[in-house]
């Protein structure tokens, strides 16, 4: 299936570079996704991200802390998946 194939090196670095952010708390949930994550990206979780990383950093951070749920064209089952990842705590 295309979703649950994996991203090559080369992939996961350009998300990477992608989804850096201006504000260091999101910097820090991000950095801890890639490295628990990021050796076993799919495709489905990169459109997730990317969807997140469209967001304004503010945006984002509310998300992160569970300040707000996505809503709108955000509120899809892979982004919903992608933020639990993201809110996970080591």
């Amino acid at each position: 299936m295309a979703d649950e194939v994996l991203l090559d090196e080369r992939e996961v670095a350009i998300l990477r570079w992608r989804s850096r952010r201006g504000l260091v708390e999101n910097d820090l949930f991000i950095e801890r996704f890639f490295t628990t994550h990021g050796s076993r990206l799919t495709a489905r979780q990169a459109r997730g991200l990317t969807a997140l990383m469209d967001l304004s950093d503010n945006d984002l951070l509310d998300l992160l802390l569970r300040r707000t749920e996505p809503a709108g064209e955000i509120d899809t089952d892979e982004v919903k998946d992608v933020l639990k990842q993201l809110r996970q705590r080591a």
